[in-house]
């Protein structure tokens, strides 16, 4: 049992649109035609600035380059001065949030 009647599909639709609209008046089919074409011109509109500054900017990673002559103990090192400032980084960061939150009454 069919849902819809067996005339139904894309070229019967677009045909009956063709034909009721032979049947309007030269301002109607005009109007018609700008209401589409605005309609058309929105969407577009919409399309293209979606794709506008959307994507990542470019960064920049600097790198250290160390010589050939470095040890162990100097790797080591600076591994730890670089925790111990990424630690007081989180730190300070923490405390910024803590201060906000007394200001605005969060528990």
């Amino acid at each position: 049992m069919a849902i819809l009647p067996p005339m139904v599909g894309p070229r019967a639709a677009l045909g009956d649109l063709l034909s009721f609209m032979r049947q309007r008046s030269r301002e109607q089919v005009i109007g018609a035609a700008l209401a589409l074409l605005v309609t058309m011109i929105i969407l577009i509109v919409f399309f293209v600035d979606s794709k506008i500054n959307t994507a990542p900017g470019p960064t920049v990673v600097y790198v250290e380059n160390y010589g050939p002559d470095r040890t162990d103990a100097d790797i080591i090192a600076d591994q730890k001065k670089a925790s111990e400032q990424k630690r007081k980084a989180e730190e300070a960061r923490r405390r910024e949030f803590q201060k906000l939150e007394k200001q605005l009454g969060i528990e």
